[in-house]
């Protein structure tokens, strides 16, 4: 029997007991208040803290999960759920961007944070100390943002764990998603690459673009994550094998180099993903000054296929316009380094997010 309180500041829930409420942050200047939903279970097993909401305009993982959330019932849980439907409010209901706009810091490039810091660094050192710091998994969930496509998967970092690494593999590939990128290293900000520096089982998962909010992407979603949770045990297991995988690892992310309006030459659409990789220097796109018709042509970097790509229009410089993946050969002598992760919020140490 569990018979171990669950507790995040204020909220509390007994065993067998689902507890929903708020938790305030203490960010300096500001104050904000967490969204929780707390699934203590009756039985013991893992603790689970799932996020979404780290950036704004990424709608679905916040519809999905508080959609899990009310589906589970504590009586058949093993172990403890905490779950955060959105963990940058800000962001989320004001900013709408990745960037906060209390202080323009991305909150996915700064974890575990700083206590002493500015607002958004505060921010990630309270969902360190208050949530992963005491899981067993931590899930982390993104979507394209509302200017971004990209083709689903499942990120995570290597640690050189091998007990780590294999368990976080398993989990990887347990959500029903055929693409799993993993980065060689578990260096940066991103919330999974810092969780995976302290020994927690770590995946960013990324479905859907254009932030949609639409109810089949996020029930698919919610699909993802029970399968999941019955992979680690926290739910009965149903007797449904795994789905096959393949398995990338990030080649190239594109940045613009010039301000003006972003003419891409790949498709947008989601579905046209399934095309043939790239190779380097094939033409990625145009960005045209729009004052006097000046072209900019972005080429690949480097060979992959595209997993993101910016939907906007206007870019200014540094804009993330791409990030290609390449299928992982672990033999390979020449490697990209570090998890590229593509969505609501890549960046330069998220060769580093997206994830």
């Amino acid at each position: 029997m569990n018979d171990a309180t669950l507790s995040v500041g204020s909220l509390h829930a007994q065993p067998g007991t689902k507890a929903r409420g708020t938790v305030q942050a203490d960010l300096g200047t500001l104050t904000v208040d967490i969204p929780l939903t707390l699934v203590n279970g009756t039985r013991p097993g893992p603790r689970v803290v799932i996020t979404a909401g780290v950036h704004g305009g990424e709608f679905t993982p916040i519809d999905a999960v508080v959609r899990l959330a009310d589906r589970l019932d504590p009586r058949e849980v093993h172990g403890q759920v905490i779950v955060c439907p959105v963990a940058n409010p800000p962001a989320v209901y004001q900013g709408r961007l990745n960037i906060s706009p209390v202080d323009g810091v991305n909150l996915n490039r700064v974890f575990p944070g700083d206590p002493a810091g500015g607002p958004t660094e505060r921010l990630a050192a309270w969902l360190f100390a208050h949530l992963v710091d005491g899981a067993d998994v931590y899930i982390d969930l993104h979507c394209g943002g509302i200017d971004q496509v990209l083709r689903d998967f499942v990120g995570y970092r290597l640690t050189g764990d091998p007990d780590l690494d294999k368990a976080t593999a398993e989990l990887a590939g347990s959500f029903g998603i055929e693409d799993v990128i993993l980065g060689l290293k578990a260096d940066g900000g991103n919330s999974h690459a810092a969780a995976a520096r302290r020994g927690v089982a770590a995946v960013l998962v990324e479905v859907g673009s254009l932030g949609q909010r639409d109810e089949p992407t996020a029930l698919r979603r919610v699909d993802g994550l029970l399968t999941a949770l019955r992979h680690l045990g926290v739910l009965d297991q149903d007797g449904s094998a795994p789905a096959p995988i393949r398995e990338w690892v990030w080649s190239a992310g594109v940045t613009a180099e010039a301000a003006g309006l972003w003419y891409p030459e790949f498709s947008l659409d989601a579905d046209a993903y399934v095309i043939g990789e790239l190779v380097e220097g094939d033409v990625l796109g145009r960005i045209v000054d729009p004052a006097d018709g000046t072209e900019h042509t972005v080429h690949a970097p480097a060979g992959g296929r595209v997993f993101y790509g910016m939907h906007g229009l206007t870019v200014a410089p540094g804009a993330e316009l791409a990030a290609l993946a390449v299928p992982w050969d672990p033999d390979a002598v020449s490697r990209p380094d570090t998890l590229r992760t593509p969505g609501a919020g890549l960046g330069s140490d998220e060769t580093a997010h997206r994830p």
